[in-house]
C-alpha cells in the first residue's frame, strides 16, 4: 500500500507541487492525486519509477513510500 503522507512529504521537501511532478510526469495533477490517495486508478511500475528518479528518492525512501504496510 502506498503511504501518500511520506510520498507528498517528499515532493514539498524537493521544493516541487503535484501539479509540477504531474507534468513531469506526463499526466494531469487530478491523475497523479487520485492515483496517490488511491481513489480509483494505482500507481504503475512505470510511474512509481518516475517518481523514484524525480524526487532522487533512496532504494529505502522507495521501499518505506511505495511498499508500506
Amino acid at each position: 500500500m502506498l503511504n501518500a503522507n511520506k510520498l507528498n512529504g517528499k515532493i514539498i521537501e524537493n521544493g516541487l507541487n503535484k501539479t509540477t511532478v504531474a507534468e513531469m510526469m506526463g499526466i494531469h495533477r487530478s491523475t497523479l492525486h487520485r492515483k496517490i490517495n488511491n481513489e480509483g486508478d494505482k500507481l504503475s511500475v512505470k510511474e512509481a519509477n518516475e517518481l523514484v528518479n524525480i524526487l532522487k528518492l533512496s532504494s529505502d525512501e522507495a521501499k518505506s513510500i511505495f511498499f508500506a504496510n
